[in-house]
């Protein structure tokens, strides 16, 4: 079986015959030329309107675009492009159905570099295939481009908003999730943490698309509260278990942080030393050592052991299924938290208080949406950018991420490579 057979069987071209393949030297390589002509009597089409018209010439040297590897070998379509006189642009370059654009890079290639590019880095998909790393992230960019056009952003119900530190200095993202059922990926992303910086996620969301929405995790960050406030006010706005958490272990740790100062500097027995993770960690959790180590500090008066203490006792305001006496329980949890004596403690209260309405939305929603997601899918977002070795620009990580985690429909091929 030929070459054109299966060219023609598995890499269809309307209108184009592939008239002859051969091997030649390229870059001291020897590569596969396939030669592409248009069939006879065949109209060019403009690569400007999309309408067809008469030739108006050929370009004096043809063009090789880049093929999917053969039998390891790379390969090329080589066609010498027509010129299109057309009513409505002039005289323009046709378009070709294997390729897009100026690109020498056949978008089913780009695809087949894009597949991979999701498993590997995109240095060594480049390595793998004999191409460039330039050449992937146009298989990555078609794809991609793509798939935001064709993406469905309807009926979303639930959304996890969330900022990621990135580069180097103060660089952040605002990041928007789907958080639907099994249906998690990223729908929008920003430069800064900033009320701008949402207001662009959500119009590239879609001002139609947004009423949809009824659940919202985010984090206390105002500017983003501010910009739910006016753009969601009839979504549910959740300020869940993972950040409160959070908040809460920074102010037994800085209890921790101080007292372990004061006794060092009064010459006291240190006995808080190495002990951050035995106060942060769930009981569960702890190792045999870390257990032993936590029974024996119990036993002291000290402020950090009434910090853990506290923190231990709210663990069961989580266990409420009533959004009412979950409350109850909050308010009085705090009014002890106060008479405690232990600033760090004490602002955590302020926060808890300010934010009660945001955080008993939890309970509202019966528990179904979480930030947890959320941060998983932030984790993910450092291993993409881990697997790259660090973007250098912003918009190619961006399409990276998209990539990645856009969950987005890809253009339909005559034969999948993979």
């Amino acid at each position: 079986m030929r070459i054109r057979t299966l060219l023609n069987k598995f890499e269809y071209l309307k209108s184009f015959v592939y008239k002859n393949e051969f091997l030649e030297k390229k870059n001291a390589k020897e590569v596969l030329i396939i030669e592409i002509v248009p069939r006879k009597n065949s109209r060019a089409v403009c690569s400007g309107c999309g309408e067809s018209g008469s030739t108006y010439d050929h370009t004096p040297v043809a063009r090789d675009f880049e093929f999917v590897p053969l039998w390891g070998m790379s390969s090329f379509f080589r066609y010498r492009m027509r010129r299109v006189n057309c009513r409505q642009c002039g005289v323009r370059i046709e378009q070709i159905p294997w390729a897009q654009g100026k690109q020498t890079l056949t978008k089913t290639y780009g695809q087949f570099l894009a597949h991979w590019a999701k498993t590997l880095s995109w240095a060594e998909v480049a390595r793998a295939f004999n191409s460039s790393w330039y050449h992937v992230y146009e298989g990555v960019k078609q794809v991609v481009e793509y798939g935001l056009k064709h993406r469905d952003l309807s009926d979303i119900e639930a959304i996890g908003i969330d900022e990621i530190h990135y580069g180097k200095g103060h660089n952040y993202l605002t990041m928007v999730y789907q958080l639907d059922g099994d249906n998690k990926r990223l729908l929008s992303i920003a430069k800064k943490r900033t009320v701008k910086s949402l207001l662009k996620c959500f119009r590239e969301i879609g001002k139609d698309n947004l009423p949809a929405i009824k659940f919202v995790c985010t984090d206390m960050w105002k500017p983003y509260l501010k910009v739910i406030k006016k753009k969601l006010p009839g979504a549910l706005n959740i300020l869940d278990r993972f950040h409160i958490v959070k908040k809460l272990n920074e102010a037994v740790n800085q209890v921790r942080i101080e007292e372990t100062r004061r006794l060092k500097s009064e010459g006291y027995e240190p006995v808080l030393d190495n002990t951050k993770y035995c106060f942060l960690k769930r009981e569960e959790n702890l190792t045999e050592k870390q257990n032993d180590k936590l029974k024996d500090i119990l036993q002291y008066d000290l402020k950090s052991v009434r910090a853990y203490l506290l923190k231990v006792s709210f663990e069961a305001f989580w266990q409420y299924k009533s959004a009412y006496w979950a409350e109850q329980y909050l308010k009085k949890w705090c009014t002890r938290t106060m008479r405690s004596r232990l600033e760090p403690m004490k602002k955590f209260v302020k926060t808890l208080r300010r934010h009660q309405p945001l955080l008993m939305n939890w309970f509202k929603a019966k528990k179904a949406y979480s930030s947890g997601a959320v941060e998983g899918l932030n984790r993910k977002v450092n291993l993409v950018t881990r697997k790259s070795y660090g973007f250098r620009s912003y918009e190619i990580l961006k399409i990276a991420l998209f990539h990645t985690m856009g969950n987005l429909p890809e253009p339909k091929r005559t034969h999948s490579f993979f």
